[in-house]
């Protein structure tokens, strides 16, 4: 799947992240999963580094849409995860500077921003992240995402609808009982979800996974 047909669905696309165990990245391509994500970010409870990524990553090429998640990461390292095949699309969840996604977006490689929010003034200039693909995600100062906290949905629909051109994901506190209505409140382009898709940090229950892609069915 391309960045633009997983943005651009007539339901809201699915991305299941924090990827550690090659099973469970073939089992969610064979249940038509959109997206996956791959947490590089060495501090996470989801971590998975470029070595184990590369054991099934590459195989599922072409078959789901490989999301890499970054957390102040450099460029080079960035790079080197596009130049291995491990991932289709980059994710950046940290605190990287308007600079810093400027200047990667000279390389012509698709990336989404992640942002904390927790009040309206987290959503404002949002065209200044050199990206049309954003993720609105619960604020979590030094953990970045994965807490299972909600946001205000009401605020991210008011987002949505005043930004038509951008490509928006939502994510926080997602679970199989309470997507359906997620994604009829704020009407994102996917849904995003680590925490709500699993048995323990890293490990897939594939009973929720189910759960929630029936929850985005029309």
């Amino acid at each position: 799947m391309m960045i633009d047909s997983f943005f651009s669905p007539t339901q809201p696309s699915l991305k299941i992240c924090g990827i550690t165990q090659a099973s469970d990245a073939h089992r969610l391509v064979e249940l038509g999963v959109h997206a996956l994500g791959i947490n590089f970010w060495e501090r996470s409870k989801r971590y998975c580094s470029p070595e184990l990524a590369v054991t099934y990553a590459p195989a599922v090429k072409g078959q789901i849409l490989r999301v890499g998640v970054f957390v102040n990461a450099s460029a080079e390292y960035v790079l080197r995860c596009f130049e291995q095949d491990l991932i289709d699309v980059a994710q950046f969840h940290g605190d990287e500077t308007n600079d810093f996604l400027a200047d990667f977006s000279q390389h012509n490689l698709p990336f989404i921003k992640a942002l904390g929010v927790s009040t309206p003034s987290d959503l404002v200039n949002l065209d200044q992240f050199s990206t049309p693909y954003l993720l609105l995600d619960a604020h979590a100062p030094g953990v970045y995402g994965g807490t299972g906290e909600t946001i205000d949905w009401a605020l991210a629909g008011e987002t949505i609808k005043k930004h038509p051109a951008l490509s928006i994901m939502l994510a926080g506190g997602l679970t199989p009982d309470n997507a359906r209505l997620a994604a009829q409140t704020v009407s994102p382009c996917a849904l995003d979800i680590a925490s709500g898709a699993e048995s323990s940090p890293g490990i897939k229950d594939f009973d929720k996974v189910s759960g929630l892609l029936q929850a985005l069915q029309p």
